[in-house]
């Protein structure tokens, strides 16, 4: 199951990211930093009475002159309106309910999506209630005060929030085919990509205005066998503002990956991997998916002997924290290599739900410790007792130890890398999770 995606709309100056911060810096939630993915974040993995959702901040982007404002808001708060299972949206007690909040509050409404009014910077509730009730103005019920700075309110607006959250559909359980989310800068070639598989396989595509999340997500039937392709590419919007166009295409992203078993990563040959690629990649390592690496255009390099082996050694050195993404060359303009796409599909998807018996997993373990000795620190060394795989998509192993402080992530990676020889695991990252255990004797 996918978690909820929550999004935090409203306009400039109210307050979205101190807010955004003020949830995800808290101990609510876990906020991981992994290579690749900037500080700059728009998401975040937000943790609530047991309840997990994914909180998107459209906040921060002001184009100098009136008019850009207003018109970045808007697309930013339609793709998060779009992209959201339900809308917090954020006004300001001291400037009163303004023009533009009316605005924000139609597209809302337009959206049939669930929605939590906030007025934030209510630093006092007492003195300050009778300025959060002008909000019932907007129609869109009680609005809840907070302050995002003094972090006053935040726990009744977040049990408001994740009472809106459906819960899963029986449908959506059952739906065992493989998800496939193709992610990429904007023109790319995802679309092309997505055009050439449906025009290859003669199939009727089914515009499935799937979930609530209403992206458009293709059926594409390989060797009888359908796959759920999930496209990003979405609405083309024209922004004057790079960035803009980068956060939009991450807030797409981030939805298209919590849904998809498997994330194709598309990269320009002609370009190699920018730093937006970067980001993107981060964001399926973070939420453990499969991995596949297509790096597309490739009929378009001059090549020699040597051009394949320096492209891949530029794409694992600037995605050093996925080592095991599955990479290929396509192209999708002419459908070079697609047939081999399907099988590295397949061959992902079940690396990422491999099991492995405890009794292999442990004669590992005790060879890989006789092999190289884990690390110590003043005169105490870690104590490896045992291993057992937990769950799967991704494959997820508890190591029982004798303590949490005396590990370091280059041996972790170094039993990684054993697991790897012995099973490959191709396609999926893998996930430790360390377990005390007090010495024995």
């Amino acid at each position: 199951m996918s978690k909820p995606i929550v999004a935090i709309i409203g306009r400039p100056n109210v307050g979205k990211s101190t807010l955004f911060n003020a949830l995800a810096g808290q101990q609510i939630s876990i906020v991981k930093d992994t290579p690749g993915v900037t500080r700059d974040r728009i998401y975040a993995d937000v943790n609530w009475l047991n309840t997990q959702f994914t909180m998107i901040d459209t906040g921060g982007i002001e184009p100098s002159t009136n008019d850009l404002i207003l018109k970045s808001m808007r697309e930013q708060a339609e793709i998060a309106i779009e992209t959201a299972d339900v809308i917090i949206f954020l006004t300001d007690v001291r400037q009163g309910v303004v023009d533009a909040d009316f605005q924000v509050a139609n597209m809302i409404r337009r959206s049939g999506k669930p929605v939590v009014l906030v007025v934030n910077k209510v630093d006092n509730f007492k003195t300050m209630m009778a300025d959060v009730y002008e909000f019932y103005n907007l129609g869109l019920g009680d609005p809840m005060p907070i302050s995002g700075n003094s972090k006053l309110g935040l726990g009744d607006m977040l049990d408001e929030v994740i009472k809106h959250f459906k819960p899963g559909t029986a449908e959506e359980e059952e739906d065992e085919r493989p998800h496939v989310a193709i992610v990429g800068k904007p023109n790319v070639g995802k679309s092309s990509l997505i055009n050439k598989l449906t025009g290859e396989n003669r199939v009727i595509v089914s515009n499935i205005a799937g979930t609530t999340r209403d992206a458009i997500d293709t059926v594409i039937k390989h060797n009888g066998k359908e796959y759920v392709f999930i496209d990003t590419a979405g609405l083309r919007r024209k922004s004057k503002i790079k960035e803009d166009i980068e956060r939009y295409s991450i807030i797409r992203t981030v939805s298209a990956v919590e849904r998809a078993n498997v994330v194709v990563l598309m990269i320009d040959a002609k370009e190699g991997v920018t730093e937006q690629d970067a980001k993107i990649a981060g964001i399926a390592h973070e939420r453990g998916k499969g991995m596949i690496i297509a790096v597309n255009k490739w009929d378009a390099i001059e090549k020699d002997d040597k051009t394949m082996n320096k492209f891949t050694k530029d794409v694992r050195e600037k995605l050093a924290f996925m080592p095991y993404a599955e990479m290929l060359f396509i192209s999708a303009e002419t459908g070079q290599r697609l047939p081999k796409l399907f099988d590295t599909i397949d061959a992902v998807i079940e690396n990422h739900a491999m099991r492995v018996g405890t009794g292999v997993l442990n004669e590992i373990l005790s060879e890989a410790v006789a092999m190289k000795q884990p690390p110590s620190d003043k005169g105490r060394r870690l104590r490896l007792y045992y291993i057992t795989q937990v769950s799967v998509k991704p494959p997820t192993f508890v190591i029982f130890i004798n303590d949490k402080e005396l590990t370091h992530f280059s041996y972790t990676r170094y039993i990684e890398n054993q697991i790897r020889e012995t099973f490959g695991f191709r396609g999926t990252p893998l996930h430790f999770i360390y377990r005390e255990r007090k010495d024995k004797g």
